[in-house]
């Protein structure tokens, strides 16, 4: 690779722009190439996703996309973007991990609580081995800079409550995989802004969204011997990269006086995180404040997610993952905006939207059945 650099600073050609270009295509096409194989590989073996209660797929559906994704996230970003497995050790350990719970999990049902087990772990990794931590609040509540300790504790559970959150929002066609594409493409474009540091993680993004436009491919599929999910494996991996690419967008923005390393401030970077990640961050609170509300366990299933509201409303899977994801969008686009007022103001606005819109299929479909009532 590196012979490979030096030969396009000597033709002239800028290699950051080679990355980007090659780490797109190499990564949707061997998404695209290797699903195909999943699927047939699936249904010879019978590893399929059956409709339960949470579902809202009425046949037997391959589940295995999530490898397809991961194989090409692993490939490419060892190849274009090699800079992050040398700064974040523990990475692609993590990773590894993940690909491996995930798949145990689509395909024989892992208990919850050794899912969780392996969380934990691969949350630690990261955050204590790799050092991948959020370090201050930037006056949220008018909390600063935490201690190392509280730091890695409320670190650790961002990272497994993204995981979970992420996995949560699968629940539709196109959803989960787009929702993922719009993050990392908006983390993507702050990085590339923030200067040259940061293009390994530009192209890590860009390869993030190479390998799920692929898998969309398939997933919103309209031909059913075609159609795949990304199950666990690839939700929780996408989840985990998200909490990443997030913590580390809050990171650049802390005065850290490092060599060779530009100085940025954003006082409101935590909040505009937030947004970005605002919809699984909504929909998980809000399903476990009804379970509870109902006096149910937080981790029974039901269909009080957001998509289920929509689903109600007689949309399809790409009609409700298309508005749902149009929202949210506008409300990065509100946080982009208001991003230089008071954080604890900004913060309260985006909850806020974040509820309206989780809240927002209910009043349409009474207001729907008292306009059919008269």
């Amino acid at each position: 690779m590196k012979n490979f650099e030096l030969f396009l600073t000597l033709t002239g050609i800028p290699i950051f722009y080679v990355k980007i270009g090659l780490g797109f295509l190499f990564s949707f096409f061997i998404t695209f190439y290797s699903i195909p194989t999943i699927i047939k590989i699936s249904k010879r073996k019978n590893l399929m996703d059956e409709p339960g209660i949470r579902s809202s797929h009425l046949r037997r559906i391959p589940n295995l996309g999530g490898i397809a994704v991961f194989y090409s996230i692993g490939i490419c970003t060892s190849i274009f973007a090699y800079e992050l497995f040398d700064l974040y050790k523990f990475l692609f350990a993590s990773l590894i991990i993940l690909l491996y719970i995930g798949v145990m999990d689509d395909i024989v049902v892992m208990r919850a609580y050794k899912k969780l087990v392996a969380q934990v772990v691969v949350s630690s990794l990261i955050v204590i081995g790799s050092d991948i931590r959020i370090r201050s609040l930037f006056g949220i509540l008018g909390i600063y800079e935490l201690e190392y300790f509280i730091s890695v504790l409320f670190s650790i559970i961002t990272f497994i409550i993204l995981i979970n959150a992420f996995n949560l929002i699968d629940g539709i066609d196109g959803l989960a995989g787009g929702y993922c594409v719009i993050c990392s493409a908006l983390f993507g474009v702050s990085y590339y802004r923030l200067g040259e540091y940061n293009y390994p993680l530009v192209v890590f993004s860009v390869i993030i969204i190479g390998a799920v436009l692929a898998f969309l491919y398939y997933n919103l599929s309209n031909e059913r011997v075609n159609k795949i999910f990304m199950g666990d494996t690839g939700s929780m991996l996408l989840g985990f990269l998200l909490a990443f690419t997030s913590i580390c967008f809050i990171d650049i923005f802390i005065d850290k006086d490092l060599p060779n390393v530009p100085r940025y401030h954003l006082q409101s970077a935590p909040v505009v995180a937030v947004a970005i990640l605002i919809l699984p961050i909504v929909d998980t609170l809000n399903v476990i404040v009804i379970r509870l509300y109902n006096k149910k366990s937080p981790f029974e299933a039901d269909k009080n997610h957001i998509h289920h509201k929509l689903l109600k409303l007689n949309l399809t899977h790409r009609r409700a993952s298309f508005y749902i994801i149009l929202y949210y969008v506008m409300i990065v686009a509100i946080a982009y905006f208001l991003r230089h007022i008071n954080i604890n103001i900004l913060l309260v606005i985006i909850l806020i939207l974040g509820f309206l819109g989780a809240y927002l299929p209910n009043f349409i479909y009474v207001f729907k059945n008292k306009k059919s009532n008269n």
